[in-house]
């Protein structure tokens, strides 16, 4: 095999627990941008198993703008969502994950371009779990 010689830019998410997800948690909304300006931002709210926010950080507010249908599964999920002062919208809209065959469930995990106001201002992820039916683990 040949070596060809790349450059750019990457993204490592890793999760270092699930564990611990309180019983009456239903799921939850994760976000991680980095920021043009050099800085990065990262929050979460865990919903509840009616939707409503369980649990986020002081000062972390999670608004979701528009919701996507899929064509194969039925959920809906907000694809496109307010996170404080960001507007995040999707690259696009269909990056659902089917996973019952490995973990169990289906979710919405994807690119996502930050924006204040009109102006871009980052790149980053997006993770919403729990919109098909409440998370176990």
């Amino acid at each position: 095999m040949s070596g060809r010689q790349i450059s750019g830019t990457a993204w490592l998410d890793h999760e270092w627990s699930s564990a611990y997800m309180a019983p009456e948690a239903g799921g939850w909304d994760w976000a991680g941008i980095n920021l043009l300006n050099g800085s990065s931002l990262m929050a979460f709210r865990m919903r509840d198993k009616h939707g409503a926010t369980h649990y986020a950080p002081q000062g972390v507010v999670f608004k979701p703008l528009r919701m996507w249908k899929s064509p194969r599964t039925g959920v809906e999920y907000p694809v496109s969502m307010q996170v404080n002062e960001l507007r995040l919208e999707p690259l696009m809209d269909d990056q659902e994950l089917d996973s019952r065959s490995s973990t169990g469930t289906i979710y919405w995990e994807g690119a996502v371009r930050a924006f204040h106001d009109k102006a871009e201002v980052g790149r980053g992820y997006l993770e919403l779990t729990g919109y098909w039916k409440p998370m176990k683990l």
